[in-house]
């Protein structure tokens, strides 16, 4: 069995991606009322701050900073992915070793964790995940996407509204 070694740094910032166990799916946006719920009562529970955040179709990435103290990252998506699982029908077919864990089949059992290191890492994670819709291709102006913390950070000042405007301009930076 794998030795997954998992950064953990009480009151840090860490990026994560969170996938759907279907890639093919729609689900995070057909369902984005539940998810954002879900959110909210975990955030209720096992506080953090949402830096920033963005729901795509089949996956999600966003930037959380945890209090003093907590470094139980583990602990809220845990919350989160079985709440919202708990509360959709149970359509999905599943395979022998998700019955045998009584898995409901609908995420991928972990998600991509990135301890923040510094300013300029936040920078270009934050900026990530706000590029992501116009990176697949779900818009063609990122104002344009609504499952994103983009909207606020415009609010803010951080972007002005028309960010990313020219994608040839910063694909160097977001691609994969």
């Amino acid at each position: 069995m794998p030795n997954y070694r998992r950064a953990r740094v009480p009151g840090a910032t860490y990026f994560f991606t969170v996938n759907l166990h279907d890639r093919c799916s729609d689900l995070l946006i057909r369902e984005i009322d539940l998810l954002r719920e879900t959110v909210r009562a975990t955030k209720a529970r096992h506080p953090f701050h949402i830096d920033a955040w963005v729901v795509l179709p089949e996956h999600m990435h966003c930037l959380w900073t945890l209090p003093p103290g907590d470094a139980d990252f583990a602990r809220r998506w845990k919350v989160i992915k079985f709440a919202f699982s708990r509360r959709l029908p149970s359509t999905e077919t599943l395979n022998a070793s998700q019955l045998n864990r009584r898995e409901r089949g609908i995420w991928q059992r972990r998600c991509w964790e990135h301890l923040i290191r510094d300013e300029r890492d936040y920078r270009h994670h934050f900026d990530y995940i706000h590029y992501n819709p116009l990176k697949h291709g779900h818009v063609q102006r990122l104002v344009d996407w609504p499952y994103s913390s983009f909207h606020r950070a415009v609010a803010e000042g951080i972007y002005p509204a028309d960010w990313c405007a020219v994608p040839e301009q910063v694909e160097e930076n977001y691609g994969e």
